[in-house]
């Protein structure tokens, strides 16, 4: 008779009781009748009990019915040879599959990433979320493309935070000092550049830290705010080069010559932002300050 695997939590049970049956005196043929099982099952469940002390119950565990071996697994040497590559270089599956081939070994790099993450050799976490790209418009105008970010600063417990944001066709820029980031706070933060840019925003690009999660994708689709947020694309660190150039620059021009506390930086950042926007002239922007370049637009568009 097949049965199919089970997950029944009273069959341990129903397995000792059976053993129990036949270790009394009842026929292996009449327990399996009983039980309505084969008596080939009803055999090596006894073999299974090796010893059952008196007055005490036997008890037979459901065990996985996950096969150990795959026909077609790896073999040994392959896997511990891509561990060791893993280990000696600490390069990544193309990498180490590579150097495999030059070897004249013979696997694929699909087995090799396989591999890695079987034995939690990568370096994504397997709680990360990531989240689908929208292509990537072109920042034509001002506000089409406007890219954010988040800066931490300080030790772990005692950390400011510093919300930016640079729009891709002007190179305007705006930043808030603020003591903790959240999907909330970064909502907030963009209304208020919103509140201050000289023109509309369109799309609103970030990377997928926790600060831009889902609820902030919504937030930014209220008609009041009427925005479309898009995330990075894995892989590609060039998404989003302007405002980690940005990053750099409001760190190495203001935010590291000043004393780090967040009364200095909110009195300190709104100067230099007037001065990046208004004084500061951009390679980019043909030696143009963005305050410029927008004027210049807006005459065209006269």
């Amino acid at each position: 008779m097949y049965m199919s695997y089970s997950n029944n939590p009273n069959l341990p049970k129903v397995r000792g009781d059976a053993v129990r049956m036949v270790r009394e005196g009842h026929g292996v043929r009449e327990v399996a009748r009983h039980y309505g099982y084969s008596p080939g099952t009803i055999t090596k469940w006894c073999q299974k009990v090796k010893y059952e002390s008196p007055g005490t119950a036997a008890y037979i565990p459901t065990e996985s019915s996950r096969p150990h071996h795959h026909p077609n697994e790896l073999p040994d040497e392959i896997v511990q040879a891509i561990l060791g590559l893993r280990k000696d270089t600490g390069r990544g599956a193309e990498y180490i599959h590579q150097i495999l081939l030059r070897e004249n070994v013979v696997v694929s790099l699909s087995s090799v990433k396989r591999t890695l993450s079987r034995h939690g050799q990568t370096r994504y976490s397997k709680w990360k979320k990531w989240h689908q790209s929208t292509p990537r418009p072109l920042p034509e105008l001002p506000g089409l493309l406007v890219e954010t970010d988040t800066i931490h600063d300080g030790p772990c417990g005692l950390q400011i935070y510093l919300y930016t944001l640079i729009d891709v066709n002007s190179r305007w820029a705006y930043a808030e000092v603020t003591d903790r980031i959240g999907v909330m706070r970064s909502g907030e933060f963009i209304e208020r550049a919103q509140a201050t840019a000289p023109f509309l925003f369109s799309t609103i690009q970030s990377d997928h830290g926790s600060e831009f999660s889902t609820f902030f994708t919504k937030k930014l689709s209220e008609p009041k705010l009427n925005m479309t947020h898009r995330y990075t694309r894995i892989g590609k660190p060039n998404d989003n080069a302007h405002i980690e150039r940005f990053n750099r620059t409001i760190q190495d021009e203001c935010t590291k010559r000043i004393s780090r506390s967040i009364k200095r930086w909110e009195e300190e950042i709104p100067k230099y932002l007037d001065h990046y926007n208004n004084k500061r002239p951009h390679m980019a922007l043909d030696w143009a300050t963005p305050a410029e370049y927008l004027d210049k637009i807006e005459l065209m568009r006269v």
